[in-house]
């Protein structure tokens, strides 16, 4: 893995990075004079999980040259579904997270609030299916892999 999120390459920032997701930076960076609305999600580390309380970190892992193309193959279903896309931006943080941290991040921008909204949704929504990123959580009865694991799915078979 490498430190900080590498620059953004043309109109989608994909990326996957063991540093500190830079939050803010990727809601500048996806203004654009053409785009009315810019719509972000970040999701950081909660205290608990599905059937565990007292959840302390999470620990992120992947293999980041399949991830990164599975994040860019989203983005690209994204522009497909909504053609007036202006900027996409998909960051995943990898390594060892504590409570609050920021894990993975998705800011569109868009012409209209609607298409942002949706092309988000749709953006965070399949990027947990499809991105192949596994998480361990430690919390105050033990540590082991998050529950509720799923098959990967292809980005193409993922509904609207």
């Amino acid at each position: 893995m490498h430190g900080a999120a590498r620059s953004p390459d043309g109109p989608d920032w994909v990326d996957v990075t063991d540093a500190a997701l830079p939050v803010a930076e990727a809601g500048a960076w996806a203004v654009l004079p053409e785009c009315g609305a810019v719509v972000s999600f970040c999701g950081t580390v909660r205290d608990h999980a599905a059937g565990r309380s007292g959840v302390e970190r999470l620990e992120y892992e992947c293999y980041e040259e399949h991830a990164t193309r599975r994040m860019r193959e989203v983005a690209g279903d994204a522009r497909a579904r909504w053609p007036s896309l202006g900027r996409i931006v998909l960051l995943h943080r990898v390594g060892s997270l504590g409570l609050g941290e920021a894990s993975v991040v998705v800011v569109v921008s868009a012409p209209h609030r609607e298409e942002a909204f949706a092309a988000a949704r749709h953006c965070i929504d399949t990027l947990k299916e499809t991105v192949p990123i596994w998480k361990r959580e430690t919390w105050s009865g033990g540590r082991d892999w998050a529950i509720g694991a799923h098959e990967i799915t292809e980005v193409s078979d993922v509904a609207p």
